[in-house]
């Protein structure tokens, strides 16, 4: 069975105020004296952010449990120095990002200026494991029409500078400033996929291949396919969902590459279409349907993703845990209605803050 890995970036917050703190060097240094912990945390482009990656499960309940553990012990090294950590894909309120100072982060921000010192945007990326590159490339090929979907289900950032964005993920808006951001063409085979991504760097306007920021691409480090289009999730079981999904999505697409069915050969231009519809509506309205790239309820939507990765989802033993997470989700709304609730309700950005503090380390 195929192993999945979890990369959680974490907003520092003042546990008092709820304002982002540049703190992340003082946690680091309080993790890196916890020798169970040295490869689980790892800095990140701003100082008000942390990062951490779980070790590749097979099972989704420990996936779950090792999500929650890494939180926890976020959660105590940052207390430590006074402040807490949020499962926030952007600030509630205003923030003036501090960018690292090492010698990549200093390129990227002579490179890029404002984008980067704007950039305080947090993301859960997802590992699955695959047997090639090959294999790898023909996944890239298929999921593509599907990414829309898990950005819906895991949308988490309609705030942005202490105002409401009307967006579910103004993350993902953000985030489309880099270059290499995005959906991408059919690669068609590895071959193609690596002349393409060297074709990227060898014009000078990314500094490497750590820069090729698509919405799903080869990892550089692991055998894996790596899916960056979702929000970090408020809550731990939501980020555990969208690693079933995203699971199931590559089993199904690699037994389609078996079998010798064609990709969708939906253009970029309707791709990015369907990316920004699923930022503005998350699962509140309506998204683009990735069979017929046309508008219809997110729910039905949110169906049709089920249907297409049912077979392999029983066949991981991820049916049930997922049948359930979706409902959750469509009953009480992903991590954007639930800061927008909680907003209506104490009338306060930093009240969200502290209650999403709270819900970043609950099971």
């Amino acid at each position: 069975m195929r192993t999945v890995g979890v990369e959680e970036e974490l907003l520092l917050v003042d546990p008092e105020t709820g304002e982002p703190r540049a703190l992340s060097a003082a946690v680091l240094a309080r993790a890196s004296l916890d020798d169970a912990e040295q490869d689980v945390f790892e800095k990140e482009l701003h100082e008000q952010m942390l990062e951490f990656a779980t070790h590749p499960q097979v099972d989704m309940g420990r996936l779950h449990a090792e999500i929650v553990r890494c939180r926890g012990e976020a959660a105590r090294h940052a207390g430590g120095i006074g402040c807490a950590v949020a499962a926030l894909a952007t600030s509630p309120l205003p923030v003036s990002p501090a960018v690292g100072m090492n010698r990549r982060y200093r390129w990227m921000a002579d490179q890029y200026g404002v984008v980067v010192h704007e950039q305080l945007v947090l993301g859960c990326h997802v590992h699955v494991s695959v047997e090639s590159d090959e294999e790898g490339v023909a996944v890239i090929d298929r999921v593509r029409p599907w990414l829309s979907v898990l950005a819906a289900l895991s949308a988490n950032s309609p705030f942005w500078q202490g105002k409401d964005s009307a967006y579910s993920s103004y993350r993902s808006r953000v985030w489309q400033r880099w270059p290499s951001a995005g959906p991408t063409e059919l690669f068609g085979s590895a071959e193609t996929y690596h002349r393409r991504v060297a074709d990227m760097v060898a014009t000078g306007t990314i500094l490497d291949e750590g820069m090729i920021y698509f919405d799903v691409r080869l990892s550089e480090r692991y055998p894996t396919v790596e899916f960056r289009v979702a929000d970090v999730c408020l809550d731990a079981g939501t980020a555990a969902l969208v690693a079933a999904l995203a699971r199931a999505l590559v089993e199904t697409a690699a037994r389609e590459w078996r079998e010798g069915a064609a990709p969708a050969g939906h253009s970029v231009s309707l791709l990015r279409l369907a990316a920004w519809r699923a930022a503005r509506s998350g699962l509140t309205e309506e998204l683009l349907h990735p069979a017929t790239m046309r508008r219809m309820p997110a729910e039905t939507v949110v169906r049709a993703l089920l249907e297409h990765v049912g077979e392999a989802l029983a066949a991981c033993g991820d049916l049930d845990l997922v049948r359930d997470g979706v409902a959750r989700l469509l009953r009480h709304g992903n991590g954007a209605r639930v800061q927008r609730e909680l907003l209506e309700r104490t009338g306060s950005l930093r009240d969200v803050v502290t209650e999403c503090v709270r819900r970043t380390q609950a099971v």
